[in-house]
């Protein structure tokens, strides 16, 4: 492409408690490495969100969460940017602010900016923390290998018909919802609940991505040799853990 390629982690301020941040730098570099120049957008939420190619919202508390979700519908900018094309990954807190409503710590209903058809709730079972592992719906990605991440977060997340799941949970809990399901994909918008940061332990979804943001050009090969290291260690240390899901 002949301009850089812009990626914007969203509101790090009020969407940065969990370090999703790194999603950005992920991708940056990923993007670095194979020729392509990249700017990486740090938008704070004092300030209008600029123009990207491909936007990053992370984990944040309630209140925050809520405060984000009011920002980004007053600003506008990403509902436009979704709709002239560009990417994006929402993870956790960002996941349910990108869908159509979430609760806040005061158990009302708050909403969303609704570029992804689910909808999240507060359920009465126990808080979701652990380890994550998916395997990721091949008509939704393509092939892609078994996902590792780190879950953290008290909702229940449903989707409307249609609209299709990153994935099927082997261990963890994922969206707490009785078909099992993890994610949800809806034209290049990836929610998941899975930290990590999840691009850090799953490059594979970081090209997938990238190829988005880069007109659905094909990557050159790296070397992710380290990184696979890390990511046996997780299927190994989670895959023997029996699939919990919340009823």
């Amino acid at each position: 492409m002949t301009t850089p390629l812009r990626i914007a982690v969203v509101y790090p301020d009020l969407l940065g408690t969990y370090g999703d941040g790194g999603n950005g730098l992920v991708l940056a570099r990923r993007a670095e490495w194979r020729g392509y120049e990249v700017t990486l957008l740090q938008a704070p939420s004092d300030h209008p969100l600029p123009e990207a190619d491909l936007y990053c919202l992370g984990g944040g508390e309630d209140g925050p969460q809520v405060r984000a979700a009011r920002t980004l519908i007053d600003d506008g900018t990403l509902a436009r940017r979704v709709a002239e094309g560009a990417v994006v990954l929402a993870v956790c807190a960002g996941f349910q602010i990108v869908g159509r409503t979430f609760p806040g710590a005061d158990g009302g209903t708050h909403e969303g900016l609704g570029l992804l058809a689910v909808d999240t709730v507060k359920p009465a079972t126990p808080r979701a923390v652990g380890e994550v592992l998916v395997e990721v719906d091949p008509d939704v990605l393509g092939p892609l290998p078994t996902l590792s991440g780190f879950e953290n977060h008290g909702g229940a997340t449903s989707r409307v018909e249609g609209t299709a799941a990153l994935g099927q949970v082997v261990a963890g809990v994922g969206n707490g919802v009785d078909d099992g399901s993890e994610g949800a994909v809806q034209g290049r918008i990836v929610g998941t609940y899975l930290h990590g940061p999840v691009l850090a332990r799953n490059p594979v979804l970081a090209d997938r991505l990238l190829t988005w943001a880069l007109d659905d050009v094909a990557l050159a090969p790296l070397d992710d040799s380290e990184v696979e290291g890390l990511r046996e260690e997780r299927l190994l240390s989670v895959g023997g853990n029996r699939r919990r899901r919340r009823r």
